[in-house]
Parts: C-alpha cells; structure tokens; sequence
C-alpha cells in the first residue's frame, strides 16, 4: 500500500548510489547475497537479545534488497538475479519472526507462529498469480519493471519493514503488532484470491 508512495522518494538516491557501487563493479547478484547475509544477522541480534542492533541490521539488509535492483536496472537484470531476489526476501521475511518466537518463546511463539501462516499464504497467492499471469502474457509496471508479475495489496514490502522496526523498538508489544499484521497480511491474501477468481476464471 504505501510502496508506491515510498519508492517515489526512495528511489532517487538509492538509484544515483547504485550508479556509483555499478562503476565500482557490484553486482546485483553479489547484493541479494549481501541482504539477506545482513538479514539472517538481524535475526541472529535479535534472537540473542539485541533487538536495536537487529533493527539496525534489517535497514541495511533493506537497504541492499533496494540496491540490487537499481545496480540491475543499469547492469542488465538477469532471470537468476529475479529468482534470488524473491526468494532471498521470503527467506528474510520468515527469518525476522522467528527470532521474536525464539527470543521469548512463551510470549512470541504463537504470534509468531499466527504472522508466518499469513506471509505463507500470502507468499503463495503472490508468487501462483506471478506464474498464472506469465502463462497468460499479463503485465503490469504497478511497483516499476519485476522479473514476474507484481499483485500489489495492503501488506507489501513497506508495510512488512514498518512492522520489524516496530518489533525490535517495542519487543513487548511484540504479540500485538504480530497479530495486527497478521490480519493485514491475511486481507491480502483474500484480496489476492478474488483478484486470481475475476482475472483467471
């Protein structure tokens, strides 16, 4: 939801930074690596108890998830570096939950729990529509040029980074904000369903 918004301010510098770290002979490969490497980190500091070092790690580990795509945009993207992307971000996106469950399992592991069926869900009905709409041919550019067909919806990447900074500033508050994006996360997986139901029956 508010990715559309975001990236118009976003990307401007991430874009000039990646035209310099492109010069310099980065890859976008070697950057998906690099995110997810410092997201795994995040949960890691998280996990043992540090969740403002976490915090700080998960921008970063963002930071690089941004870079990749805008060293691919004047490297030339490649098919691999798409397929990376994606799944190195749903590897990161579970990553950061599981922490909050193994830092306080009694209070965090059903929440916990709760928000991974929903990003399962919501993965699923992301990545089918993505394979239904190659098969026929559908396009869109609603959050810039993708490897595969984007379906945007309530919790989208933004959405998703709010509520891990969230997490690691308010550790206690874990359940609750857990649970509310759960339900977030939940809508757009339904939404994404009714949208698969008009577009492909």
């Amino acid at each position: 939801m508010l990715d559309a918004i975001l990236r118009r301010r976003i990307d401007p510098p991430v874009d000039r930074l990646a035209v310099k770290l492109a010069a310099g002979g980065a890859s976008a490969n070697a950057m998906t690596v690099a995110g997810l490497a410092i997201g795994l980190a995040a949960a890691a500091a998280i996990a043992l108890g540090s969740p403002l070092i976490g915090l700080v790690l998960i921008l970063l580990s963002r930071l690089c998830d941004g870079l990749d795509g805008a060293i691919a945009k004047h490297t030339g993207p490649t098919d691999l570096g798409g397929y990376l992307d994606i799944v190195f971000d749903f590897v990161f996106y579970g990553a950061i939950p599981l922490a909050f469950a193994l830092l306080d399992p009694v209070h965090n592991g059903v929440p916990a729990a709760a928000l991974l069926l929903s990003f399962y869900a919501n993965g699923a009905s992301f990545l089918a529509f993505a394979i239904l709409a190659e098969k026929h041919r559908i396009i869109t550019e609603a959050r810039g040029r993708k490897s595969f067909f984007f379906t945007t919806g309530l919790a989208e990447a933004s959405e998703t980074i709010i509520a891990f900074c969230l997490f690691c500033l308010f550790p206690s508050w874990f359940p609750v904000i857990a649970y509310g994006f759960a339900a977030m996360t939940i809508w757009t997986f339904v939404a994404r369903i009714r949208l698969a139901a008009k577009t492909f029956s």
